[in-house]
């Protein structure tokens, strides 16, 4: 098996023997796997609530079938009242049990087919297509390079600047020194360009905010 991902920023590295070759199907598949994050966590949950939900039908049934007093619910008794339904209950506490089961839905259903991510970028894009190492990232690292970036730009103590990288953005927080104005255009120009150098796929959008209140220099 052929191809190697790197991961900078949380020291580790993933590999495999042979010659370093993008193109690889194994290579892609490495790197979809450092990328995106796992739905365990919510298969976990849906799990435990339909074991949940099916241990407690089991226990009502087996408790009725002894001839002993229900825990909750006779599940005839829970069978005739949802067949009623919405006789006997409120329409504005149905429409909120309803509303609330949507919700949960909703979630699973998004969890199930949107595709999760870390907090990582691939460096240097066109790797698959020229047969260079992939190289991911750690969106921290990211920010620490734009944010000294955008320190020297701006003139100011490490203190004062903020940056904060997602996916799709990367939003650069600065609080100038007092009395001493901070050029916007200049340090989104300089952002911009070290965005554009590290190659980020998929590539951010930069936003600057300069604070109209500043800071008493040191």
């Amino acid at each position: 098996m052929s191809g190697s991902v790197e991961t900078r920023g949380s020291d580790a590295r993933v590999g495999r023997g042979g010659r370093h070759n993008g193109r690889s199907p194994d290579m892609a598949r490495i790197v979809r796997r450092e990328t995106r994050s796992t739905r365990a966590g919510v298969a976990i949950v849906a799990a435990v609530v339909v074991m949940a939900l099916a241990g407690y039908g089991l226990l009502e049934a087996a408790v009725h079938a002894i001839g002993q007093p229900p825990w909750l619910i006779e599940p005839q008794v829970a069978a005739e009242r949802l067949t009623a339904l919405p006789a006997g209950i409120s329409p504005l506490l149905l429409g909120a049990i309803g509303a609330v089961l949507a919700m949960v839905g909703l979630v699973f259903f998004l969890n199930g087919v949107a595709p999760g991510r870390r907090a990582r970028h691939t460096l240097a894009g066109g790797w698959l297509e020229s047969g260079r190492p992939a190289v991911v990232i750690d969106d921290e690292v990211i920010a620490s390079s734009l944010a000294r970036r955008a320190r020297l730009a701006a003139n100011v103590t490490p203190e004062q600047v903020m940056v904060v990288v997602s996916q799709r953005q990367v939003i650069v927080n600065v609080r100038p020194t007092s009395g001493v104005p901070v050029e916007g255009d200049a340090v989104l120009a300089a952002v911009r360009e070290e965005v554009e150098q590290m190659a980020l796929d998929p590539a951010p959008e930069v936003r600057i905010n300069v604070a109209p209140s500043g800071v008493v220099g040191a």
